[in-house]
């Protein structure tokens, strides 16, 4: 039989005296007397069959079990304490912060963004900008993010936004040097132009395609596929394009695809929040109208069917 759970007054006046090892100090925090934190604390200890603190002339100690319990009621009572000001409190009204991949946020997220505030105007975001994510820290100043990979990160709920093809894009100025039968043997020694952090790159490409390549000649790396766009566009060289993010650089005339060959990609473009942190009602609205948009959207639909 499941022993029944002490009453929550009782467990805080616990934690807080644990925490100060002191029930003046408790009562004190707690805005109650040190008679009632006295009283509270042996009700507990009474409930639960063991002794939580040892009563010393100056002071208090705990016991093991005492020890042993305060982090886990420490930590519930702050979890009920920001779950209850991002509900009730002030936090109702906070800014929803998300974090964005550069380039997804220029090319993808931000010509949306006017039909986001049209639809919530009663959310305020603050949008900051990402390169990769390190996957071995918390990313705790953040609600949510939009960044690129695998997919596999155990502790972030992820949701796919992309299923992208890759393909070679430069500038019509820069294609005007090949000759009309263009194949990609002619661009191994040309000018291409790497992303770092991207592991679908050049390589990738040229091995899906069925010809073995190595290593770049010419070229330079760029830490952002967004600066690498912007250089290829002004006539420096052959970027690995991926469709999701291309509509804008064709409908302008400043980038052009130069072969038929499209590949899949191993990596995507994912939103995700961190498990361990609590979902505000509105990191759901933005998540949920974010989906809406990625069904919606015509080259994920073209798409989406060749990865299944």
């Amino acid at each position: 039989m499941k022993k029944r759970l002490p009453p929550l007054n009782w467990l805080r006046s616990f934690e807080a005296a644990a925490r100060h090892l002191s029930f003046t100090h408790a009562s004190q925090e707690l805005h109650i007397t040190q008679a009632a934190i006295s009283q509270q604390i042996k009700a507990l200890e009474s409930q639960l069959g063991t002794m939580l603190f040892v009563r010393l002339p100056r002071g208090l100690e705990l016991t093991e079990a005492g020890a042993a319990y305060l982090p886990v009621l420490h930590e519930s009572i702050e979890r009920m304490n920001e779950v209850t000001e991002e509900l009730f409190g002030k936090g109702r009204n906070k800014l929803l912060n998300v974090k964005v991949n550069l380039v997804f946020f220029v090319n993808w997220l931000a010509p949306r963004l006017s039909q986001f505030y049209e639809k919530y105007p009663d959310i305020n975001l603050k949008i900051t900008s990402n390169i990769w994510v390190n996957s071995q820290e918390k990313s705790s100043d953040c609600d949510l993010e939009v960044i690129y990979g695998n997919g596999r990160w155990h502790q972030f709920e992820a949701r796919r936004l992309t299923w992208d093809l890759l393909q070679p894009v430069c500038s019509p100025n820069y294609a005007s040097r090949f000759q009309r039968e263009l194949s990609p043997l002619h661009i191994v020694n040309e000018n291409l132009i790497h992303v770092i952090g991207y592991e679908d790159g050049w390589n990738h490409w040229f091995q899906s395609i069925g010809m073995a390549y190595t290593d770049f000649k010419l070229g330079s790396q760029f830490d952002t596929l967004v600066n690498a766009f912007e250089v290829a566009a002004n006539d420096g060289g052959i970027v690995l394009g991926r469709s999701s993010l291309l509509q804008r650089y064709f409908e302008e005339g400043k980038l052009i695809s130069l072969f038929e060959q499209k590949v899949l990609t191993t990596e995507a473009f994912y939103l995700v929040n961190h498990k361990s942190r609590f979902l505000h009602p509105h990191a759901e609205a933005f998540i949920s109208w974010v989906i809406e948009e990625v069904n919606n959207d015509d080259i994920n639909i073209e798409n989406r069917h060749l990865y299944n």
